[in-house]
């Protein structure tokens, strides 16, 4: 359990020091206050009237011998650390300056989802036909499965069962009494538009599971588990399997088995764009083997094709083929939800569970699929909009489907749900960041073309922790030592099972930021950015940054 102060304490605290600041204000009227932290490369100015001066010096002197260490020479660095009870910057180092936040991104696409949908907020995913099944349960043409982002369609909710999470879809639809599909089974992943990928997100990340495609229509975290094991005898190509296995997939096996105790050396290339795995390199007799986690190339594809299997499991036969069609193919060929009949449908858990998942695990798809849900509703209601001014001043005779709105509005056609999404995060933090401290490009940080100030982070902390939401934001970040993506960090450390922070990683990239409860009681939100982390000896940018945090947390004065 967190340390932290509940929300109502904080406020709390900060109704009393306000009082208290009035009351006494002629008594240390003599004192200089400065109004504001002056940025200084070398050590950041505080409050000169903090109750403990000497403790806050020790701590700004600890943190500056961290960040000041010789393997960090070239890196750049950004900390802000301010007091959620009494609004006190404690330490100040670059806090107006860009930085990669890497996953720490993640935060202000977890904020915008529950700030702009709820906590409550359910994903539907929809079956859809022209018609009902006739008496004898024949369902003449296609069944359309029609995806919304939904993320839950995955194995990890059903301990490891790849196809367990598509039987409430398959139950829905024996239940509407369809025994056998004359037509296709479609995936319909156009809820979407716009390209699979998030905005800067690099090719060489697309073949593995934190680049996956982004799908309307997702699946098993749109990965495959790929095992390699030796092979039968030495010399004989490995055993390469997936989970699960899919006739999608094609696997072409350049692998060799070798003597006992050789070098084991597996490489895995999925060419952009194809569901062909090259596995190449060497294994030797006796090894356990290899574990990786491949992307796969269009997801809705692969739903529909382990849905057929759950559905003949079920007794229902498709004659048809199985594909999948996207927004660029219903720019085409509408689908005109007016003329067409719900079969059934399953709802995702609440957003908040899901927001949950995509912090604690740092997961790059659920992240950018929040980001297009807000986009979704935003497109979506100004559709509504739109389609409510047409009608107040009709300019033409010919009905609109929602579907086709966007198309018409000359200046929207080309516009993405990613660009509906940042334009309503531009929206959401506008009255909550400083002006232009935030230059995000999509949801998940993986690119790094997304530039944050510390300032930023602090200021959106600060927000959320006062937010009628800000319980389930705290509760979806990791914990220090307990769970997520900090369960092996600072154990051992006050921070452990108190300090709750977002982390981020890429290439010579190492972010942390959130809150933490200091040893003397005090609420604090912080961001550690660190940029350019190729120290030159044994310490580990991650080490340093986790040493700021737990130095916070050891924080003996008062703000």
């Amino acid at each position: 359990m967190s340390n932290l102060l509940p929300r109502a304490t904080v406020n709390l605290i900060l109704k009393v020091a306000r009082s208290l600041a009035v009351s006494l204000s002629i008594a240390v009227s003599v004192l200089p206050v400065p109004s504001q932290v002056q940025e200084n490369p070398g050590r950041a100015s505080g409050d000169a009237s903090a109750r403990s001066p000497a403790a806050l010096d020790r701590l700004r002197a600890d943190i500056e011998a961290v960040i000041g260490q010789a393997d960090f020479t070239r890196a750049e660095w950004g900390v802000k650390v301010i007091s959620l009870a009494t609004e006190k910057v404690l330490y100040a180092h670059n806090p107006e300056k860009y930085f990669s936040p890497a996953s720490n991104a993640k935060l202000f696409t977890a904020a915008l989802a529950l700030n702009n949908l709820g906590p409550d907020f359910k994903i539907e995913t929809s079956l859809y036909a022209a018609r009902a099944p006739d008496e004898n349960g024949t369902l003449d043409g296609d069944l359309v499965v029609y995806g919304r982002g939904d993320p839950d369609f995955r194995a990890g909710l059903h301990s490891g069962d790849y196809r367990a999470a598509l039987e409430p879809l398959a139950a829905a639809l024996v239940k509407s009494g369809v025994k056998r599909i004359n037509g296709d089974l479609i995936g319909d992943q156009s809820y979407f538009s716009g390209p699979p990928y998030g905005s800067g997100w690099e090719w060489d990340d697309f073949q593995w599971y934190y680049g996956a495609e982004v799908s309307a229509l997702s699946i098993n975290d749109n990965s495959l588990d790929l095992w390699v094991k030796p092979g039968p005898h030495v010399g004989a190509p490995a055993r390469i399997e997936t989970g699960p296995s899919t006739s999608l997939i094609t696997l072409m096996n350049r692998t060799t088995t070798v003597s006992p105790g050789g070098k084991r050396h597996i490489g895995v290339y999925r060419p952009v764009g194809e569901n062909v795995i090259y596995v190449s390199g060497s294994m030797p007799a006796g090894d356990s083997g290899y574990v990786g986690y491949v992307a796969v190339h269009d997801p809705a594809l692969l739903f529909v094709s382990m849905l057929r299997d759950v559905l003949s499991a079920h007794g229902v036969t498709v004659s048809g083929r199985t594909r999948s069609v996207d927004w660029k193919y219903r720019d085409v060929a509408p689908l005109d939800k007016d003329k067409i009949k719900c079969l059934g449908s399953v709802l995702s858990r609440p957003l908040r569970e899901i927001i949950k998942d995509t912090l604690k695990r740092s997961q790059n798809l659920y992240a950018q699929l929040l980001l297009l849900q807000v986009g979704a509703r935003a497109r979506d209601d100004k559709m509504s909009s739109d389609s409510g001014s047409a009608q107040r001043q009709p300019r033409s005779s010919n009905p609109v489907s929602p579907q086709s709105a966007v198309a018409l509005q000359e200046d929207e056609s080309d516009r993405t749900t990613e660009q509906y999404g940042l334009e309503a995060m531009r929206s959401f933090l506008q009255s909550i960041t400083p002006p232009a401290s935030q230059l995000i490009q999509e949801g998940s940080g993986l690119a790094y073309r997304n530039e944050v100030s510390p300032e930023s982070i602090v200021s959106l902390l600060q927000y959320m922790s006062r937010h009628k939401y800000g319980d389930v934001f705290m509760d979806s970040l990791p914990v220090a030592g307990l769970d997520g993506t900090l369960q092996n960090r600072m154990k051992g450390t006050v921070a452990s099972g108190n300090l709750r922070a977002k982390t981020g990683t890429l290439a010579h990239v190492v972010t942390l930021s959130g809150y933490v409860t200091s040893v003397a009681g005090e609420p604090l939100a912080f961001s550690i950015l660190l940029n350019g982390a190729a120290p030159a000896s044994g310490n580990s940018g991650r080490e340093a940054v986790d040493k700021v945090a737990v130095l916070l947390a050891s924080f003996t004065g008062h703000s």
